[in-house]
């Protein structure tokens, strides 16, 4: 039996300094790994592009240009014109331009004016081929 008075013999803990130091580097290296890494692939983990304004831009403009006819399938065939689609996306691009006017940088106004003014363009063509009123008549 253990005597309760007598101490007891505890492990001594050895504290290698070496160990600390190669803790830390270690810590530091994933640290600039996990920053490179998030760097190359931007915010998505499948190596997607950083969502930002550009991007969503982007994805309407995109779907307002499948509408009015601008893109192919797989097959390659052309999708259809849809001009109302169209419209729809156009207008929803103007509501993102009127809500974030006050703070966007001047390479995001040109940006979407840009591109506000290239789908009004392409859009007046696609109604007024449609219509008969886009083309010269002689």
């Amino acid at each position: 039996m253990s005597d309760p008075n007598k101490p007891q013999d505890k492990p001594k803990i050895i504290i290698d300094s070496d160990w600390k130091a190669e803790a830390q580097r270690e810590k530091e290296r994933l640290a600039k790994e996990a920053t490179e890494t998030s760097g190359e692939a931007g915010a998505g983990a499948a190596g997607l592009p950083q969502a930002d304004f550009a991007g969503l831009v982007n994805v309407l403009a995109m779907q307002a240009l499948v509408s009015l006819g601008g893109m192919r399938g797989p097959g390659g065939q052309p999708y259809p014109a849809n001009p109302e689609i169209a419209k729809y996306h156009i207008d929803l691009l103007e509501v993102l331009e009127a809500k974030t006017k006050p703070s966007l940088t001047p390479e995001e106004k040109r940006m979407i004016d840009l591109t506000l003014y290239e789908l009004r363009m392409r859009y007046v063509q696609v109604v007024g081929s449609a219509t008969g009123i886009g083309g010269m008549e002689g």
